[in-house]
């Protein structure tokens, strides 16, 4: 019985398994049918540039507007396919400046020749662009329309060529088509018309020091006869890139001096197979498998690449402007592949000093990858990792997240050169906020003068911790609100180990209180927005607001609703409320005529006006409101010992709008509730 329900329970996973993938991934073939294949699909001979950009392109793009100036988003960098768990923010115009860099590079115009160096601040997201690449490519090199191929060679016993293995795959997983001697390869692809109107193939290069040493000897045993040689000895199989059996990705870490070697870029002597074959300089007595050999078909990371060593960089060089390297003992080597390294600005400020490294410079493109500066984008990244979902158990007050975000970015921001805009208002503007008397060429000209504006700054891993830390601290009775990591980020600076100077440390805790006055402005607003929330009341007061402004740009009376008489438009009460937005009394009639232009337009389009479609008129109506009614609730009582039955009912009303309709709970809105009853007893204490 146990049997049977354990045999169950293995086909139900077996169940899970695509046959059809499995099948097309362990392809295999003659050499003449991987022709077929090419002349069918010639992208698959695509080269290590082509392959990458194809595979960004194949997830889609969107084209939209900022600043006036028409930037891409490339779906890839949201990483959907693993719902967003390396996605990229804010990041669209170095994301951009990359892909052209591998576009280029795949129509051959010259930075396939040049080390790719991702250069910006710690945390500034270098590496998991880099991740992201190689995940995809490995998917993609899974699917039909990324399939390569390589080959491995056969029956080599029968030839003396291999004492115990029968066969050898190419240790440096070559495209086959490198098979056919380069002499005649060009007229080959021509006259076999393996190209065609979307993809011309072109395949460079000579083969592996091993694949050359079997494809040489072979052919004078076949006395010349190529076609023989080909047709007994190769078969053709699809290749599937894979970083965890280093198959076409490569990662390369610098570590201690004492204990690396260039043989770790590009291979060592097998000391086993010596005995074998005889001789260190038989290729088949050497380990094709350092950085650059098994990357080869795909890309290969460097890891704080300026850290290396200068004998590394020697080899850095060759690879990138001649596709070419040097295993001991053996003649150059062609490669193709995408050298992909990433840097700090501490580690690139030496390389500028350093005169040695002249040659790396001018063999470099580097992209910038700074810190987001555009808060919209910033909080997106915290609520990927602080989620409902991730975060059980504990419940985020809302703009928690929000007002973390807030700090992140405000570090980053230099403070602008026109004295009369403050830096958060800065911050707004960046996220496209609207701010009177600044238009879309003023934030143009804000980023141009601040050049280095994100390559500075607090890194979200800093705040990300500090987030976590507020969290697992018991204070809250199951909440965390905006103080509690606030006060996180604060306590931290003093022993932050990137703040290079005093001034710095001092300029971060001013940002913290530019953060709380914005706090403070948002659940006031957000306080009154609950109190006033009163539909039917607000709706009363709009329809009286309409009708007088109506009367007021006709030039005509209102008809007094319990009179009857045609009474003037009540101008105290429309200078009450546009007052709460602060239109001053020489734009009245212009907001006046703006709203019933607004009403018109909608007429023309059939469809009816309510008070909450004009954002401007929604916040002067219930800025009202709540000025009307807060005396009634006495919300400074609330910081008072004892409150009357009362004035209880109506702030648990308050409460309940502001759990239903602000995300709150029990705890952080009586929280929130009493900060802001705390606000408005200083402030009376004030007048």
């Amino acid at each position: 019985m146990g049997e049977t329900r354990t045999m169950n329970m293995v086909d139900r996973i077996a169940s899970l398994q695509d046959y059809d993938l499995y099948r097309d991934l362990s392809w295999e073939g003659t050499f003449e049918d991987y022709l077929q294949v090419v002349r069918n699909r010639p992208q698959v001979t695509r080269n290590a540039f082509q392959r990458v950009y194809d595979m960004i392109i194949s997830h889609g793009t969107e084209e939209y507007i900022d600043n006036k100036k028409k930037l891409v988003r490339y779906n890839f960098f949201r990483d959907e396919v693993n719902l967003g768990a390396d996605a990229i923010f804010g990041l669209d115009i170095p994301l951009m400046r990359l892909v052209h860099v591998f576009k280029a590079a795949a129509e051959g115009y010259g930075p396939e020749k040049r080390v790719i160096l991702l250069h910006g601040p710690v945390g500034s997201s270098k590496s998991t662009i880099v991740r992201l690449i190689k995940k995809g490519l490995e998917r993609y090199s899974r699917s039909s329309e990324g399939a390569l191929y390589t080959f491995r060679w056969v029956n080599l016993r029968e030839v003396g060529l291999s004492s115990q293995e029968d066969s050898m795959g190419c240790p440096m997983h070559e495209e086959p088509l490198r098979l056919i001697p380069m002499e005649w390869r060009d007229r080959a692809i021509r006259e076999l018309e393996l190209s065609n109107d979307l993809f011309r193939v072109r395949v460079d290069g000579d083969l592996d020091p091993a694949c050359r040493f079997l494809f040489r000897h072979l052919l004078a045993h076949y006395k010349g006869d190529w076609a023989k040689m080909v047709a007994n000895h190769i078969r053709v199989h699809r290749l599937v890139l894979s970083e965890q059996d280093r198959i076409g990705i490569g990662t390369f870490q610098p570590k201690d001096e004492k204990n690396q070697d260039s043989t770790e870029l590009t291979g060592d002597i097998n000391y086993r197979k010596i005995a074998e074959y005889g001789s260190d300089s038989d290729p088949r007595a050497f380990n094709f498998d350092g950085e650059f050999n098994i990357a080869n078909r795909g890309v290969v990371e460097f890891v704080e690449v300026l850290k290396l060593d200068v004998a590394f960089l020697y080899d850095l060089l060759g690879a990138s402007q001649e596709h070419k390297i040097k295993p001991k003992k053996f003649a150059q080597t062609d490669i193709d592949e995408v050298i992909i390294g990433h840097t700090n600005e501490a580690e690139y400020k030496k390389l500028l000093n350093n005169e040695f490294m002249e040659a790396l410079r001018d063999r470099t493109i580097k992209i910038d990858i700074p810190y987001i500066t555009k808060l919209t984008e910033e909080i997106k990244i915290y609520q990927k990792d602080f989620s409902a979902e991730k975060v059980r158990g504990k419940h985020i007050a809302p703009h928690t997240v929000e007002v973390a975000a807030m700090w992140a970015v405000l570090t980053r921001l230099e403070d602008p050169k026109k004295h009369s805009l403050a830096l958060v208002q800065k911050m707004k503007l960046y996220d496209g906020k609207t701010l009177p008397g600044y238009t879309q060429d003023n934030v143009k000209e804000l980023r141009k003068e601040s050049k280095r504006e994100g390559m500075e700054g607090m890194s979200p891993r800093y705040v990300q911790d500090k987030i976590s830390n507020a969290l697992v601290d018991d204070a809250g009775e199951g909440t965390i609100n905006p103080f509690m990591v606030l006060n996180q980020l604060e306590k931290g600076l003093r022993h932050h180990s990137l703040i290079s100077s005093e001034e710095q440390r001092k300029r971060f805790a001013e940002c913290i209180g530019l953060v709380k006055q914005e706090y403070e402005d948002i659940v006031k607003n957000e306080v009154q927005r609950a109190i006033s929330a009163d539909e039917e009341a607000i709706a009363r007061l709009a329809a009286n607001y309409i009708d007088n402004v109506k009367a007021f740009t006709l030039k005509e009376k209102v008809k007094n609703r319990y009179t009857g008489q045609d009474d003037e438009p009540d101008e105290r009460l429309m200078r009450s409320i546009e007052e709460k937005i602060n239109i001053p009394e020489n734009r009245k009639e212009d907001f006046r005529r703006e709203i019933m232009n607004y009403i018109g337009a909608l007429a023309v389009e059939g469809k009816k006006f309510e008070w909450h479609m004009n954002e401007r008129l929604r916040t002067a109506l219930e800025k009202k409101l709540f000025d009307d009614q807060k005396d009634s609730i006495k919300l400074k009582t609330l910081v008072a010992a004892v409150v009357d039955k009362e004035t209880q009912e109506k702030i648990d009303t308050i409460k309940a709008r502001l759990i239903k309709y602000f995300g709150y709970n029990e705890v952080s809105a009586t929280d929130v509730l009493n900060y802001v009853a705390s606000i408005f007893a200083r402030g009376d204490a004030k007048d």
